[in-house]
Parts: C-alpha cells; structure tokens; sequence
C-alpha cells in the first residue's frame, strides 16, 4: 500500500510518530491507577471490590473501561469517602487523560503530516528503485513503450510541442492563465541550430508605464 498511495505511505509514518503519544497517555494511566489503589487501600472501607492492592488495581482498570455492573456502582454509596475517590479517579482518567490523548494526537499529527508526505514518497520511491531491478527485461521495455515517451506532447490542442513526458490533462478552468509561458522562435528545431537570440521589449514598455505615471 505504500507504494500505490502516497498518502496511505504517510499515515503508517505518522502513525509511527504518534505512537509516542499513546505510551505517555497509557504511562498516565498506570500512575493513576497505582496512586489511587493505595489511596482507597488506606481508605477505611469495608467493599470487596477493594479489598486489597490486586483487587482495587483490577477494579479501578475496569472502571475505566466501564466493564463494572451497576450492583458494583451501588455498594459504593454506602461508603461516601470511597464514592468521592472513586468519582474524582473517573473524572481524571475518563475525561481528563482521554480528551488530552485526543489533543496530543490531533497537535501531532497535524505538526508531523506535511513532513510526513515528503518522507512518504522518498520511501515510496525507495521502495520503486528496490524493485525495478527484478523485472524482467521484457516487461520493462514494453511497460517503456507503453508510455510513448518518443511521441512529441501536445501544450494544447494542435500545439505541438517536445518529446520525452508524459501528458496529464486538466480542464482549462483549473488553472487560468492569461500570459503564454511558453517562448516560442520560428525556424528550424534541429538541435544543432544556435538559439535564437530573444529581443526584449520589457524595458520600452516600463518606460512607458513611467511616463504615464509621471504626467
């Protein structure tokens, strides 16, 4: 896939960049759940949910993943002390950390996208050179002559012009352009033929452009 889709290329790299990101946010998460293990163990409490480091640590885990019974939820109102701590471990893990890891991940990708495309091709074209050298010599030359490169390209249509490209067109709305960016000469095209030399009008009409503007 990294080779058909440049882009494709660039998000495996930026999901490797991001990756970094992820392990600080789960690092988070670990401290806080050991910080408020021994916190509810000190906690004078009788519910068997946390009765215990092992026990506390899984149960604070599967808070967090919300795979506790409602049953569960309900034991803890009769220990207000453990309620508190319980709610104020759910609003740091569940609303504080995720929404950050979402911002951490937002801010990183898009700082690391645009460069991402650049190494994205370089990969995608070190991976193109690694591979040419296994095609076959027959598949190469007619791959070659089927992108016709000795056929002359047209600049528009019936404008001939040179040889050795490949054609991509567009429609004309896309990009408009009033001034012909093509110089053309007239005489003969052969290669040996000394080139023509331009004669620049630029100057007289900037002189021009000047004598309006100071009358």
């Amino acid at each position: 896939l990294s080779v058909l889709s440049t882009r494709v290329s660039a998000f495996v790299l930026v999901c490797r960049r991001v990756l970094s990101e992820l392990f600080i946010c789960i690092g988070a998460s670990a401290f806080l759940v050991v910080t408020f293990t021994f916190a509810v163990c000190a906690l004078e409490q009788g519910d068997e949910n946390f009765d215990g480091l092992g026990r506390s640590m899984l149960h604070l885990v599967q808070l967090t993943l919300g795979m506790v019974a409602g049953d569960d939820n309900d034991i803890l109102q009769d220990f207000p002390a453990l309620l508190v701590a319980a709610l104020i471990y759910m609003i740091a893990s569940s609303v504080f950390l995720l929404n950050m890891l979402v911002a951490q991940l937002t801010c990183a990708y898009q700082a690391t996208y645009d460069d991402m495309v650049g190494y994205a091709r370089l990969n995608r074209g070190r991976i193109i050179v690694e591979t040419v050298p296994s095609v076959s010599t027959k598949r190469w030359e007619r791959f070659v002559n089927h992108l016709e490169l000795d056929q002359p390209i047209e600049f528009g249509e019936g404008d001939i012009g040179l040889a050795g490209g490949i054609q991509v067109l567009e429609p004309a709305s896309l990009n408009i352009t009033t001034v012909d960016m093509i110089k053309r000469y007239g005489g003969t095209t052969s290669p040996a033929a000394q080139w023509p030399v331009e004669e620049s009008t630029n100057h007289d009409e900037m002189d021009k452009f000047e004598h309006l503007e100071k009358v």
